[in-house]
């Protein structure tokens, strides 16, 4: 059959289909909405925030009833503000946050902002320590176990999974601090590092507070394997807490690559079982670990708190606890108000990252 063209146009002896027009756009709209997306979270975070601590009352009462008389109670809340209409302090304090002021704390008078910068940098220490161990040991033995599919070596690790985030923190960081620290004498059971390479370590010009990367900036190596010494044991206690969940995920998931046409292809044409395995499940296995990854750490702030208080981490979490005890709810609402912004920021950090591996999710 021949193929006519329309007059006045020539006949082209194969015609080629346009490439479709790729939309490139998505994923610009897609991290344009995720990033818009924090400021409501932020906002409803700060307000739930602080509607709860006015529930049991003004702060300064909480704090010091008891040990002020009534008329010095009164004047105290009087010059704080606190006895106007919640509805006018929650507008000055929206205001206050948006400028970067969250109040001084009742119990030391100290700027809340000072308050976060001083022992922010160990959290952040202990969550990344913590996450180095749950990806460590999720990861590998993820695989591993579905490897090992419903024999000895996957019911064993499913076991300890289970154990691991089911084991409450603090009883983990006891029993840790038991074994490795009292009846073996390993390592040490307290604190971030010792005296001496505290002092050479916050003396440092412009330091981090994050004491390994400062000790490798300054390259002081022996303080540096000190204070990895003292790391070891809270990073195990909040780490393997994520680390069981990773651990299922992955071998659930690596399982469901392991089954796929293409694999079993490899298969047929004598790919051993491990490159099968670490080649071709291992990216596919990692997409539900950085989806989860912004409620994980969501999780080991929250354990933040009792690790560093078993541990004795100078850190957020240690010094909300001690806070708490005070009844310094300033204090607690400047720390509670600046975790909810670091866990937003993470999950839009996160939503990123699962969205440039698998760009299905920008749909």
């Amino acid at each position: 059959m021949t193929i006519t063209s329309p007059p006045g146009q020539e006949a082209s002896p194969l015609a080629t289909p346009k490439p479709a027009k790729q939309n490139g756009g998505g994923f610009l709209r897609y991290l344009i909405t995720r990033f818009l997306l924090i400021i409501p979270t932020v906002f409803i975070l700060i307000t739930v925030v602080f509607f709860l601590m006015r529930v049991t009352g003004d702060p300064i009462t909480a704090a010091m009833g008891g040990r002020l008389t009534p008329d010095q109670l009164a004047q105290r809340i009087h010059e704080a503000g606190y006895d106007r209409p919640i509805l006018i302090q929650y507008l000055e304090y929206l205001g206050q946050v948006f400028t970067g002021d969250l109040g001084r704390t009742l119990s030391d008078n100290r700027a809340v902002t000072e308050v976060l910068t001083t022992y922010g940098a160990a959290t952040v220490e202990l969550a990344i320590n913590a996450v180095l161990v749950a990806l460590i040991v999720g990861i590998p033995l993820g695989l591993v176990a579905a490897k090992f599919r419903d024999r000895y070596p996957d019911a064993i690790l499913r076991i300890l999974a289970i154990l691991s985030y089911a084991t409450p923190v603090f009883f983990a960081g006891l029993l840790l601090k038991l074994v490795f620290g009292v009846w073996l004498g390993w390592l040490p059971i307290s604190g971030r590092a010792d005296w001496q390479t505290e002092l050479a370590l916050t003396g440092l010009q412009s330091p981090s507070g994050i004491y390994w990367l400062d000790a490798l900036r300054s390259g002081n190596m022996e303080a540096f394997w000190n204070v990895t010494e003292h790391a070891i044991l809270p990073a195990l206690a909040l780490g393997l807490l994520t680390g069981g969940v990773f651990l299922r995920l992955v071998r659930t998931n690596a399982i469901g690559t392991l089954g796929r046409e293409y694999v079993e292809a490899g298969r047929s044409r004598g790919v051993s079982e491990f490159r099968l395995t670490t080649k071709h499940a291992y990216r596919p296995a990692l997409i539900p670990i950085i989806t989860v990854m912004g409620l994980q750490i969501a999780m080991l702030l929250g354990g933040a708190v009792l690790t560093e208080t078993t541990f004795e981490w100078a850190g957020l979490g240690f010094k909300l606890a001690e806070y708490l005890t005070a009844r310094d709810f300033v204090a607690v609402q400047g720390i509670v108000v600046l975790l909810a912004i670091i866990v937003a920021i993470t999950n839009f950090i996160v939503d990123v990252l699962a969205a440039l591996i698998d760009p299905r999710v920008r749909y």
